[in-house]
């Protein structure tokens, strides 16, 4: 299963945000054993080093879980197409249009995001982490 890890997903796992650290943290698990692909958006890299910078106040520190990410997690380009197509989308947010475009072409099968609300409109399965941790453990019996 191809499945593109969400923003909030990543950051919940890498700064043990409460509520949401123990799924985030079974997803990264999951995909360091191989049970699933995951991916990443390239943006959602910058994203995420900005993010943790703020966090860790250190580049060399930031730069280093980047490269752990990486391991578990391939990226995802994403090509002017997909913005393009997702200006008429019916999903009220770009950003996540874009994700969603770029998942579509990517072949991904679904997206997994805390918010789930902004992608009810979006051609692509999206799952909540607990979701996607129910259905894992459904196709692992």
């Amino acid at each position: 299963m191809k499945v593109l890890i969400d923003t909030c997903v990543i950051l919940d796992a890498l700064t043990s945000r409460e509520p949401f650290r123990k799924d985030a943290e079974a997803i990264f698990l999951h995909a360091a054993n191989n049970v699933f692909s995951g991916f990443i958006t390239a943006k959602a890299s910058t994203d995420i080093y900005y993010l943790l910078h703020r966090h860790t106040h250190s580049d060399r520190d930031s730069r280093e879980v980047l490269g752990k990410l990486f391991s578990l997690f391939e990226v995802l380009d994403t090509a002017g197409m997909d913005c393009r197509r997702a200006i008429p989308s019916p999903m009220s947010d770009f950003e996540d249009a874009v994700m969603a475009e770029t998942a579509l072409r990517s072949g991904i099968d679904c997206i997994v995001t805390r918010n789930t609300a902004d992608f009810l409109k979006a051609q692509v399965l999206i799952l909540s982490p607990a979701a996607f941790l129910q259905r894992l453990a459904e196709e692992l019996k």
